[in-house]
């Protein structure tokens, strides 16, 4: 079993490129090498950058298997949508969007997160947003009822023809 230093040990290698880090510890996370509650631990205090990687790290693993993300991990993601760095805000948008379905008791400052992040500077903070609410919006929860003229204003002031696809993509497959 992996520890908080081992992360620690693995995220400041400058030997390792990013991507491996990445890699290495989603593969850690998916095989249960290390503990969820350690490296959102070590992800809370970490400084942004190495804070991405973590997550970026939980966006790989449930993009796999969106059940290795507890509670835990959701909470925390939902709290890193209102970060200042765009790569936080975005790779947490995408850990949302790969686990809601597994949280639809728990959207509600989730999705006040995610909207605000629909105006932000950044496309791909914007994307991620779009992805995430989409994946929200399919799960036909009660949260349509507000969430869908949320999106409609979204895509009247939304320029990026990327990010408006995804938004009517899953207004298409609500549609009876």
């Amino acid at each position: 079993m992996e520890t908080k230093e081992d992360i620690s040990r693995l995220l400041v290698d400058k030997t390792i490129k990013a991507k491996e880090k990445t890699e290495l510890l989603s593969s850690w996370i998916l095989e249960h090498k290390v503990k969820i509650e350690d490296v959102v631990d070590f992800a809370k205090t970490a400084k942004d950058p190495v804070k991405a990687t973590c997550i970026e790290a939980f966006e790989f693993a449930t993009r796999q298997k969106p059940e290795v993300a507890d509670k835990t991990v959701f909470e925390f993601v939902t709290e890193s949508l209102a970060a200042k760095a765009p790569r936080v805000k975005w790779e947490s948008a995408k850990v949302v969007g790969n686990t809601a379905h597994l949280f639809t008791g728990r959207l509600d400052g989730t999705i006040v997160g995610l909207l605000d992040n629909t105006e932000h500077e950044g496309t791909v903070v914007r994307w991620s947003s779009a992805f995430a609410l989409g994946q929200i919006i399919k799960l036909k929860t009660k949260y349509n009822k507000e969430l869908l003229p949320s999106v409609e204003a979204i895509l009247e002031r939304e320029e990026k023809n990327s990010i408006k696809k995804i938004y009517f993509d899953a207004l298409k497959k609500i549609k009876i």
